[in-house]
C-alpha cells in the first residue's frame, strides 16, 4: 500500500496527476508541469492495486508512481454524439 496525493490541474477539466505522497511533486518532469499548470492538491488517499476508482485501474497508477514516479490521468474523451448535437446545425437567425 502506498499513500497517494493527488492533484488536479487548473488547465485541463478532468485531467488528475498521482504521485506517492513522501515524494511529492518532485519526480515530476518540469515539462509535463508546465503543461499540466500549478498543481492544485485534491486529497491524499491509501492505494492498493485492488482498489476501485472511478476512471483508473489503480494497479497502473501504482505502475506509474513506482517506474515514473507519478501518473497522468487524462480528460475522458469527449463523447462523440455529444459533438453531433452542434454539428451542422440549421440556422435559426437568433443571434
Amino acid at each position: 500500500m502506498k499513500i497517494c496525493s493527488i492533484y488536479k490541474s487548473p488547465k485541463k477539466d478532468e485531467m488528475y496527476l498521482y504521485v506517492d505522497k513522501r515524494d511529492g511533486l518532485a519526480r515530476v518532469p518540469e515539462e509535463l508541469l508546465e503543461l499540466f499548470g500549478k498543481p492544485v492538491h485534491a486529497m491524499d488517499m491509501p492505494m492498493k492495486a485492488d482498489r476501485k476508482l472511478a476512471r483508473v485501474d489503480a494497479k497502473k497508477v501504482l505502475e506509474g508512481i513506482t517506474e515514473k514516479g507519478y501518473y497522468l490521468q487524462m480528460p475522458p474523451p469527449k463523447e462523440e454524439y455529444m459533438l453531433d448535437l452542434f454539428r451542422n446545425r440549421p440556422e435559426t437567425g437568433v443571434r
